[in-house]
């Protein structure tokens, strides 16, 4: 059987974690590959709000074998208190969630040292979520971080002491200390708990069920443009979020590869620094800021709003591979009587182009809008796609047209039902 892979197509945020849920009953698997704890997937049923953070969105569903990739960054003190939270809601996880052994552990020296760097840019902060993310992705390709298979090692603590002088050192360079000594009892505790989990190579696992017709589901977090390589670069995360990732983030070949689905607001958000064309600064942002709740799931942060930007969108289906589309939050734009859609950026001299540009341009053009009328009409109300308005009808198929790609799913609403199954 295939590795369907789901990605998002903007700067994160998009809405990856309700569409896993929804999907989540047609699969054996659901595996995250890349990312830390600066992801927050947000699911809404039964009337009752579940963020996670480290934890695949499968959780929910008793049948599913959930796991933690290779490729993620693991704060196992985070990662408890996630499990309690399920835990406390009645979720039982224990026999059906595996963590990867090769997974990189997050250190509370590496927090630290994120906060140091970040503020050492002064003025040119790229917006860290301050989690040890970075830190911790330079010591795995640095080739001196710590992995979840070293809990098990009886010299783990030695390890773990080298590692923290080693951060030392570079927090000395800046004139400041770690001052982790109150982090430290409590990140052993976890350590302690993480010991108790399925521990595995889930390399071995994954193509296991593979060879036994298992259906998996890829789960990325963050957004293609905030890719390592491909993303706004230096404003980017510290890892692979496009579908390459999987591969390297799960340990399976490319050739397992079937579906990519690609996942886009109906507009679009970005947290933190770096370039957004279509950012709007006006009343028109802070309306879909509020309608939207655009506010980080992880950090609480403001998100910065703005249209829908083609140019951007090409060029993550492009790196993708996207097969079908899933159009999250279209409620969001219920009250707006027009809706605009960036079709082109014009550059600084003045030509305009369709591609998605290097940073340096990026930073300086001007996005060229076309005009679609609103709905004006509540979304959540509707349970079936025939009884979409007929504005939302044109607007999706313009995105088609331009897109080229087809969209399969609209979601008209936060909860598991308010998501719709176009044909």
């Amino acid at each position: 059987m295939p590795v369907d892979v789901l990605v998002g197509l903007q700067w994160g945020d998009e809405g990856k974690g309700k569409i896993v849920d929804v999907l989540a009953p047609t699969y054996d698997v659901v595996a995250r590959f890349q990312g830390g704890p600066n992801a927050g997937h947000t699911l809404f049923f039964d009337g009752v709000k579940h963020v996670l953070h480290q934890v695949p969105s499968g959780i929910f569903h008793p049948h599913i074998i959930n796991v933690v990739g290779n490729g993620v960054v693991l704060d196992p003190v985070v990662f408890r208190g996630e499990l309690q939270k399920l835990t406390d809601r009645g979720i039982q996880w224990g026999d059906n969630l595996f963590i990867s052994q090769k997974a990189q552990l997050i250190l509370p020296s590496h927090r630290a040292l994120d906060r140091i760097l970040e503020e050492a840019r002064g003025g040119g902060k790229i917006g860290s979520t301050l989690k040890g993310i970075g830190p911790t992705y330079q010591d795995k390709v640095g080739r001196t971080g710590l992995r979840v298979g070293d809990v098990l090692l009886p010299d783990f603590k030695e390890r773990y002491t080298e590692a923290v002088a080693r951060h030392a050192q570079l927090a000395a360079f800046y004139k400041q200390d770690l001052a982790i000594e109150a982090h430290e009892d409590e990140f052993f505790s976890a350590i302690e708990f993480l010991r108790t989990l399925q521990l595995t190579n889930t390399e071995y696992l994954l193509n296991d069920l593979l060879q036994q017709q298992k259906r998996i589901l890829a789960e990325g977090a963050q957004g293609a443009m905030l890719d390592i390589d491909f993303g706004t670069y230096p404003f980017v995360t510290s890892s692979s979020t496009i579908v390459a990732g999987a591969c390297t983030g799960l340990g399976i070949a490319p050739h397992h590869i079937d579906k990519v689905y690609g996942i886009s607001k109906a507009y679009c958000t970005r947290v933190g620094s770096g370039p957004f064309p279509t950012e709007l600064h006006d009343e028109v942002g802070e309306q879909i800021r509020q309608a939207g709740h655009e506010f980080g799931s992880t950090t609480g942060r403001p998100r910065r709003c703005g249209w829908v930007d083609l140019p951007a969108l090409r060029y993550s289906i492009m790196l993708n591979g996207v097969t079908e589309i899933h159009l999250m939050k279209a409620d969001v734009l219920d009250e707006f009587d027009e809706i605009r859609v960036c079709t082109h950026y014009q550059l600084p001299n003045g030509e305009t182009t369709d591609q998605f540009p290097d940073y340096g341009t990026l930073q300086n053009v001007t996005p060229v809008y076309h005009s679609l009328p609103g709905w004006r009409t509540t979304l959540q109300e509707i349970t079936e796609p025939e009884a979409l308005p007929q504005p939302l009808k044109d607007y999706l198929h313009y995105l088609e047209e331009n897109l080229l790609v087809p969209i399969r799913i609209v979601s008209v609403g936060p909860d598991r039902v308010s998501t719709l199954h176009l044909n």
